[in-house]
């Protein structure tokens, strides 16, 4: 979700593989064809763009990802809450989250908002990787649906 320029959705297509796929959610048509085109040259062709608000209902099946990453991104939407919500309706069960914030980024969001935003939208935080300023949270989508 929010790829930006496809820096970091690419190397993740990479590391999934022929095999495997990266959706990539943006609101701006711009992004999304600055990181297909960044896949294209370097080879990646399981890089899927969809153009779409991450406020309100995604255009995906529930239980469809295993996965998801969001970097800079969740404090720019103005529904986190709903987002997150929406997010743990796509993981499948024993899904991951993963969300990376950087202080620089004026929509920062602390670690301890973040956790309480993820468990409250009932995903298990699992850890937290980096300092308060820089860091890396995952959560996980229970097998019971939750």
């Amino acid at each position: 979700m929010g790829p930006g320029l496809g820096q970091q959705a690419v190397q993740v297509a990479a590391w999934v593989g022929p095999g495997g796929r990266v959706d990539v959610l943006d609101l701006q048509q711009e992004m999304l064809d600055a990181t297909v085109e960044r896949a294209g040259r370097h080879g990646i062709a399981n890089v899927v763009p969809t153009l779409a608000d991450a406020s309100g209902r995604l255009p995906y099946e529930d239980s469809s990802f295993d996965a998801a990453y969001l970097s800079s991104v969740l404090g720019e939407i103005p529904d986190r809450e709903g987002t997150l919500l929406e997010l743990r309706r796509l993981l499948r069960p024993g899904g991951r989250l993963v969300v990376a914030e950087v202080a620089l980024d004026p929509d920062f969001i602390p670690p301890a908002r973040l956790r309480a935003l993820g468990e409250e939208a009932g995903l298990r935080f699992e850890g937290r990787l980096g300092p308060p300023f820089a860091y890396h949270a995952w959560f996980l989508k229970r097998g019971d649906g939750s």
